[in-house]
């Protein structure tokens, strides 16, 4: 479509912006306009929360353009508080209404695209109204000027937004209570990995209600749906995001099955003048190759170039997404990318996972700390499925080598032979994702024979003996229930004592109790790895029953 002659982008941010700019870079000849409903074309959505903390200082930090600098630039047309209420596809124009005066006016286009972005969820409750959102600048003004005033907030929702929110108002100096629906933070994440979120939240002073929703909202509370009312001068919602396809629709373009905008592999919609971008369009997932939402500003700074490479004759497919994402939770971070064992499960995939607790970098060097990595691997190929990783440093860059090796088609096997940088304050000879290759090679190949956390219950059933193979001193410390103590060093002496039963063994984090398994079966004792350990086990839903259970037990023996 090199003959193009105006270009109209609704939306600016991310996935608009980018086209704009990337058209401008494509052609000189081009009339290009943008229309930004709010106040502000090209801003740091995702930087928002850290304003509320000033971690972020400086508001003014997170405006990257203007419409005079990118007028200067790019000599782009940019509009703001111009809002698009009407597409009419046969006459290729809009109607467009300029919120300062409340006219309305026509404009064409010879190709338009749509970047809206996506709609904050808002539940349907009493008092829903005295909310606030934050999806933009002016979210952003508003609710400033509201935590000057607040002592107390209930922010809804455990997710990434929620997460921050949540942070950075306890940082702001309020009390904070986050409180989520599910029974655990951070849905793409599997349990036993959120779980260290929910207390970094709580060791830090933030109230964690789990399991519960907010039913009502008044002046200075929040009402819980157990009936309990808690203090909130302010409420955050920060439940999700919705796909803002309204435009598109009214305009009779198709909206696909996740209500996002249908579009092709160059960004396209069924219309050959239009193109659509950002969090308001469908994705293709990259393992299952269905339609799926992907609200991340860097997928659609990606799209709004391949649309504007489309439009320009330079046509390039938009490759499918994974999902990657980190967020940060005062000292900790936490990031995906794929699948979770939750979705796989769902989708009756076969799967193997794979637990480690690792140093962020060489032991001996001062500083090292430990951090956890779930790896979901196809048992009858070694495609990496999906991986998942919490803790205070070095979790960005091994989600990111495992991103990149799943968008570069490698198993799970192939991570032994990646060479990764090396000294001691980064990382250690043998990388954590090294050492996900080994355990994964062991693990396929039949050399090693463990066991998720979830099958403790019924192997029990099956008449297997739990096995802890750590130190007595660590034994004492915490166990799983039902479990014998045996240490890795004392296992030889004491083989005859333990014939006759079946093992699941578990030490620390896997490591001890991978040798003594192998020593186990080698005298013929039946022995499998409890992957991951007792690290792994202890933030499971199973470690959080038999904790209450215990506390249970406790409380009657006292009263008795």
């Amino acid at each position: 479509m090199t003959d193009t002659k105006t270009v109209v982008i609704i939306g600016g941010v991310a996935g608009g912006a980018s086209a704009a700019a990337r058209l401008r870079r494509l052609s000189e000849s081009m009339e290009i306009i943008v229309l930004e409903r709010s106040g502000y074309v090209s801003f740091a959505n995702c930087g928002l929360p850290y304003h509320l903390s000033a971690t972020i200082a400086d508001r003014g930090d997170l405006l990257l353009q203007t419409p005079e600098s990118l007028r200067e630039r790019f000599r782009l047309d940019v509009r703001v508080r111009n809002e698009v209420t009407a597409i009419n596809r046969n006459e290729r124009t809009l109607v467009v209404r300029d919120l300062a005066t409340g006219v309305d006016y026509e404009l064409h286009y010879d190709a338009l695209v749509l970047s809206p972005g996506a709609a904050p969820i808002v539940p349907p409750i009493p008092g829903a109204e005295r909310g606030l959102v934050l999806r933009d600048i002016e979210d952003l003004d508003r609710m400033v000027s509201e935590v000057r005033k607040a002592q107390s907030v209930v922010v809804v929702g455990g997710g990434f937004i929620g997460l921050e929110a949540a942070e950075n108002l306890k940082e702001a100096g309020l009390d904070v209570t986050l409180v989520e629906l599910g029974d655990q933070l951070l849905a793409p994440l599997d349990p036993e990995m959120a779980k260290p979120l929910e207390r970094e939240l709580r060791r830090h002073g933030v109230a964690v209600e789990l399991g519960h929703s907010v039913a009502e909202i008044e002046v200075g509370t929040a009402t819980l749906d157990d009936g309990r009312v808690i203090a909130a001068d302010l409420v955050v919602f920060a439940i999700g995001v919705r796909p803002d396809g309204r435009l598109a629709a009214d305009a009779g373009l198709r909206l696909g099955p996740t209500g996002g905008i249908a579009v092709d592999d160059e960004q396209r919609t069924e219309d050959p003048a239009i193109w659509a971008v950002g969090d308001a369009v469908e994705k293709i997932d990259m393992l299952d190759g269905n339609a799926t939402l992907t609200p991340l500003a860097n997928i659609a700074n990606r799209q709004g170039r391949r649309a504007a490479d489309s439009i320009a004759g330079i046509p390039r497919k938009v490759l499918a997404s994974q999902g990657t994402a980190i967020v940060k939770v005062f000292g900790k971070s936490a990031a995906a990318t794929g699948w979770n064992e939750k979705r796989l499960l769902a989708a009756g995939r076969d799967f193997l996972a794979i637990h480690t607790h690792p140093n962020d970098h060489a032991a001996y060097y001062p500083g090292a700390q430990t951090f956890a990595i779930k790896l979901l691997v196809d048992p009858a190929d070694g495609a990496i499925l999906g991986a998942q990783a919490v803790g205070a440093e070095g979790v960005d860059k091994r989600i990111d080598v495992i991103a990149t090796a799943m968008r570069a088609g490698l198993t799970a096997t192939d991570l032994i032979d990646l060479e990764l940088a090396y000294a001691p304050p980064f990382g250690s000879a043998k990388d954590p994702i090294n050492q996900l290759g080994y355990i994964a090679e062991n693990r396929l190949s039949g050399l090693s024979d463990s066991a998720d956390w979830s099958e403790i219950e019924q192997l029990q059933k099956d008449g297997w003996k739990l096995l802890d193979v750590r130190t007595q001193e660590e034994f004492v410390e915490g166990s799983i229930p039902g479990a014998l103590n045996a240490p890795l060093d004392e296992i030889r002496a004491e083989i005859e004592d333990l014939r006759g039963y079946d093992y699941l063994v578990y030490c620390a984090v896997g490591q001890r109790a991978h040798v003594a398994t192998q020593l186990l079966n080698a005298h013929g004792v039946k022995a499998k790895n409890l992957d991951g350990g007792w690290t792994t086990w202890r933030n499971t839903p199973a470690a959080q029953t038999a904790s209450r259970a215990a506390r249970d037990a406790l409380v009657g023996a006292t009263s008795s």
